[in-house]
């Protein structure tokens, strides 16, 4: 059976699988042999979706529009087959483990025809199922990574135009990833080097919100290995991408969303971040209309930890907090704790603290009810489990219910009550 890197996250590591191989990257990797009297070769594109447990892959998109129309009644679920394999972008050292790797067959589950004229074909996935995901978490560095992604397509029976012609693709090529939530992320970097992804909402008259959404460890860089993505913290979790949402953006009537990547974890030294955290807002607010009585920051596990340390180095800066499963005492025998408790009674940031009774990984006694019960004023979600459309998942992602705007106190979601806070 498969072991979930989630069962081995490292300390205040980050949200699940999630990212894909860079553009073009693996273009012409994944393709069939040409055959006599076939087509030219065509291109087809990874369709990605970022659920609650990390991104997948979730369909392929075939260019087909240029044969023509297709016979939609000779498409079926057995026309192609598709096969993946992913792999480590770094050398594994003897006796480390990556996990989520995957060399297999994808089912195809639907195959349809887009409006472009397109084949698409959908593809088995689900919660936690290996086969899909797109990172994956290496033991020793505690660390997400680009797993390398290749696809290969194989024609089972020709296509069948409606003009009645007969079609056999002589090759396959592989193309982007296309994740469209992710992509609306532009990218960016500080001038001290700490490179962050922005939402930019549509154009309205007057200054919008600015919320500053913290990753978990498994997100950050590992400098020694030369990696720095800038991409895992939108494909491992839906935490900043429930901001950008329709929903998130109407509640909060349009907000920029800002992602910073550490260049290794904010447990690290968040003292030393929590300036370079406030260059990017800073850069921020001053390109775009942010409103600096609306500033508002969340973040999960290392994250938690870093929003909490924010409000304690930058008391003026935040209209709210929300530090999910957030470090406060060191996981480590005899660490030094991460958060004093004169820092935490000297916060008054309006703060919304989440956990979930079964976090293993960040227990919730010590760090957010001990939070909790210090900060002035503040409230706490502290749920018996973190189960979410029927898959329950490890007790550390608690930050899925602030993605999906489950917390409420008296009626009021957490988001309804971050967009009525202002500095």
């Amino acid at each position: 059976m498969p072991i979930s890197r989630r069962t081995v996250l490292a300390v205040g590591a980050g949200a699940a699988a999630g990212l894909s191989l860079p553009a073009a990257a693996q273009a012409g990797a994944a393709h069939t042999g040409e055959r006599k009297g076939s087509t030219r070769s065509v291109t087809f594109r990874l369709d990605a979706t970022t659920l609650d447990g990390g991104e997948q892959v979730t369909s392929l998109t075939l260019d087909t529009s240029r044969f023509g129309p297709i016979d939609r009644s000779s498409l079926t679920t057995g026309t192609f087959s598709v096969h993946a394999k992913a792999t480590s972008p770094l050398p594994i050292a003897p006796g480390d483990a990556i996990y989520s790797e995957y060399d297999l067959d994808r089912p195809v589950t639907a195959a349809r025809v887009d409006r472009h004229g397109d084949i698409v074909l959908e593809l088995s996935h689900a919660e936690g199922q290996l086969g899909g995901g797109t990172l994956g978490y290496i033991a020793s560095k505690g660390r997400n990574v680009r797993l390398v992604l290749t696809y290969t397509i194989t024609q089972n029976v020709p296509l069948i135009l409606r003009t009645g012609r007969q079609v056999t693709i002589g090759a396959f090529e592989q193309g982007r990833l296309a994740n469209p939530e992710v992509d609306a992320f532009s990218y960016h970097e500080s001038r001290s080097g700490l490179k962050y992804r922005l939402y930019s909402p549509a154009p309205t008259p007057g200054r919008r919100p600015l919320i500053v959404w913290l990753h978990g460890g498994g997100e950050g860089a590992s400098l020694p290995d030369n990696y720095y993505d800038n991409e895992t913290t939108l494909r491992a979790n839906r935490g900043a991408l429930g901001f950008a949402t329709p929903q998130a953006q109407r509640i909060f009537d349009g907000a920029y969303v800002v992602a910073p990547q550490s260049t290794s974890f904010w447990l690290e030294d968040g003292p030393r971040f929590a300036p370079l955290i406030r260059e990017i807002v800073r850069a921020v607010s001053r390109r775009h209309p942010i409103d600096p009585g609306r500033i508002h920051v969340v973040g999960c596990s290392n994250g938690g930890y870093m929003s909490l340390k924010m409000t304690t180095t930058y008391p003026d800066l935040f209209a709210s907090s929300v530090p999910i499963c957030g470090v406060v005492q060191s996981l480590q025998p005899g660490g030094p704790t991460m958060i004093t408790d004169a820092e935490l009674l000297s916060i008054d940031t309006p703060t919304w603290l989440v956990a979930s009774k079964d976090d293993t990984t960040v227990p919730p006694t010590p760090n957010t009810v001990h939070a909790h019960d210090l900060i002035r004023g503040s409230r706490m979600s502290l749920y018996d489990t973190v189960t979410w459309n029927g898959h329950r998942f490890p007790g550390h992602w608690s930050w899925i219910y602030v993605a999906r705007n489950d917390p409420s106190v008296n009626g009021t979601h957490v988001w309804q009550w971050m967009s009525r806070r202002r500095r």
